[in-house]
């Protein structure tokens, strides 16, 4: 079959002509489907280069035409030479397959088309061609957190992006290139806390003894007309047990379970009137044997009466703002009893090093019954899971509905603060 054009959305859509034309469809008992696969080059075209030494323009959908009327497309797959597929869609009556992700630039795509024809014989043709490389060179790189290691069931998953991203439809590129995976698997999901990062979070916690890795397949990619995806280096993470640490303001108490069960309940005090413990779950950031805080930090003047300056032992932190549950020897004779602390959780020194000992970040401290505000979301560390679940999956460009919270920016700074 001679070169014929065609022109489809725009484009001119050249016929391939690389076979000998179609094969005989009968087998030896007469049977058509008894026979392997006919030569369907004369059946299809598409819009890739058909010269040697030509590159696809990977900015433009890839697209499969059936030609004439004796023959449909039943299945196209589209995979570069790093296994990433490409998502399409075939037209109902099979005359028409187009891609609906994006190529990747300066990549070599496999295309195989299974297409039968009016006496229902399959045929084949395979396609290969390479992409060339973007007029820009502005990258969208990303940066994964947290480091690899071990992390309580509560650690949530990040990515960084060098570039803000802002538009809904290059967000949805961006999540659809930001992959994770886990074992045992989870129902999850990618919220964009601002246009420079996104927070990844299961519907419920982890499992424990779970395996995570997430990893992007971004590079090549167009995201917009000046950025395409850059690199990204793959992260895996581990989870242990699930431990949460729950904190009664009204009781003054905080109980330790480990895998559901019971392990430990201590007499604490949490923050007085005007400096109150904020209420609900967070993730443990890390641990600091020793840390000053200064009353000044949170605002405190110099002198005043709440004035404070103090050594603190085996420290806890689940704020970036200095919330933690730490040592607080001069207030044991009001734990247990009575709220004296300028917001953070405090114990005796023995019940703080054991406390210290037994958590790990990515663990959970949920606060209750305190007359505080509710943890921020974002922004003082991980308040991730304060979201219900069916907002947090509004967060997602891949939902169809307003995102919530995705303008929210990450501004609080790493400071130690309340006691």
């Amino acid at each position: 079959m001679s070169h014929s054009t065609r022109t489809t959305v725009g484009r001119t859509l050249l016929v391939l002509a690389l076979g000998a034309g179609a094969a005989s469809c009968g087998g030896g008992d007469g049977n058509p489907l008894a026979s392997a696969p006919y030569d369907a080059s004369d059946q299809i075209s598409f819009n890739g280069p058909t010269d040697d030494g030509k590159k696809a323009d990977p900015g433009k959908p890839l697209e499969v035409i059936a030609e004439g009327s004796d023959g449909r497309i039943t299945d196209v797959t589209a995979v570069d030479a790093a296994g990433r597929r490409v998502a399409g869609e075939l037209a109902a009556d099979g005359s028409r397959w187009h891609s609906t992700s994006p190529l990747a630039a300066n990549a070599h795509y496999t295309v195989r088309v299974s297409t039968e024809d009016d006496d229902g014989a399959p045929g084949r043709r395979v396609l290969s061609f390479d992409t060339g490389r973007p007029l820009t060179q502005k990258r969208l790189n990303v940066t994964f957190g947290p480091k690899s290691g071990t992390y309580g069931v509560g650690q949530p998953l990040t990515a960084e992006l060098s570039e803000p991203v802002k538009v809904r439809a290059q967000r949805a590129i961006v999540e659809r290139g930001l992959k994770v995976e886990s074992r045992p698997s989870v129902e999850g999901a990618w919220h964009w806390v601002s246009d420079k990062e996104l927070h990844y979070r299961p519907k419920e916690y982890w499992p424990t003894e779970a395996t995570v890795q997430v990893r992007s397949t971004l590079d090549g990619i167009k995201v917009s007309d000046r950025l395409w995806g850059g690199t990204a280096r793959p992260l895996k993470i581990t989870t242990g047990d699930r431990v949460v640490a729950v904190a009664d303001a009204a009781s003054h108490s905080l109980t330790v379970y480990r895998n559901d069960e019971e392990i430990k309940s201590i007499p604490v005090t949490t923050g007085k009137p005007g400096f109150e413990t904020r209420n609900g779950v967070k993730v443990v950031l890390g641990k600091e044997y020793f840390v000053r805080m200064r009353g000044t930090s949170i605002g405190i003047a110099e002198g005043s009466a709440e004035s404070y300056d103090l050594p603190v032992y085996y420290a806890t932190r689940v704020t970036w703002s200095g919330e933690y549950v730490h040592a607080a020897p001069w207030s044991v004779g009001s734990q247990g009893s009575a709220n004296v602390s300028h917001g953070c959780v405090g114990m005796s020194t023995a019940n703080a090093e054991w406390f210290f000992d037994n958590v790990r970040e990515g663990d959970l401290v949920k606060v209750v019954n305190s007359e505080g505000d509710i943890m921020e979301p974002f922004g003082n560390g991980f308040g991730d899971w304060n979201v219900p679940w069916q907002k947090w999956r509004e967060g997602s460009a891949l939902v169809r509905s307003t995102p919530q919270g995705a303008n929210q920016e990450q501004t609080a700074r790493l400071q130690p603060t309340a006691t």
